[in-house]
């Protein structure tokens, strides 16, 4: 039961906000500016959640070390003469070949939490700062797309 409502949960914020959270993480609004823009009231963390997701199937953030050509999975609701629904999935292949990546390790430095590393997080814009507290990066490396966001972080 905790499963469904888990699902269920996840079905309503994607329908309700999902479609404007990724377009607005495509033109570059930081996690606050984000929630400022819905009418939905939804958490920040989960606003991150979704963005994230967003990101690896983009290609704009990589688990692993970038390939030139990257697999974007969307899946495709289709209803057939009896008013069955069913989806299918669609795989789009997309150049990566001209982006540029960096790889970050926030999700160790998080963790670790160094005064360092909390200077450093205090030292950056209020909406770089919280997008790297608020991302659920994972403990190992990943490759984030060298974007105007990056290129301000990793610059400081």
């Amino acid at each position: 039961m905790k499963e469904f409502n888990k699902a269920l949960g996840n079905f309503i914020n994607d329908a309700a906000v999902g479609g404007a959270i990724r377009h607005l993480a495509d033109l570059g609004y930081s996690i606050s500016q984000i929630e400022a823009q819905l009418n939905y009231p939804i958490s920040k963390k989960k606003i991150a959640e979704v963005m994230w997701e967003h990101f690896l199937n983009t290609g704009k953030i990589s688990i692993e070390e970038p390939k030139p050509v990257h697999e974007k999975v969307s899946f495709v609701k289709e209803q057939d003469e009896f008013g069955r629904i069913s989806f299918r999935r669609v795989a789009e292949q997309i150049d990566n070949s001209k982006r540029k990546y960096v790889k970050c390790d926030y999700g160790v430095k998080l963790y670790k939490n160094t005064d360092e590393f909390t200077s450093w997080l205090e030292s950056l814009d209020i909406n770089d700062s919280e997008y790297i507290k608020l991302m659920p990066w994972p403990l190992t490396p990943v490759y984030h797309e060298l974007d105007d966001r990056m290129k301000r972080i990793e610059h400081k």
